[in-house]
């Protein structure tokens, strides 16, 4: 499985939405809180190509974006195969 990196708030419920997603698929990811560390909000606006809203996922060099863009790759079939790099 390819690194996933997700960047997160506590509060977010799609953040939580998207991790119960990675859990169901069995795939490990660091979460970055950018509540606990706000420092790394500027690096997740700059690798999210502006994004500023959580979650913003990561699955190795791919932007995935939010939420919906997960559970859309998921519908369509096509998550199992990005995750497995």
């Amino acid at each position: 499985m390819q690194p996933i990196e997700i960047y997160t708030t506590p509060y977010c419920g799609f953040c939580h939405a998207a991790k119960r997603l990675l859990t169901s698929k069995g795939a490990e990811f660091t979460e970055i809180d950018v509540m606990e560390d706000p420092s790394r909000r500027p690096e997740m606006v700059q690798r999210a190509n502006g994004g500023r809203t959580v979650p913003q996922i990561f699955v190795g060099p791919t932007h995935v974006g939010g939420c919906d863009e997960l559970y859309a790759l998921e519908r369509a079939g096509k998550l199992d195969a990005l995750l497995a790099g």
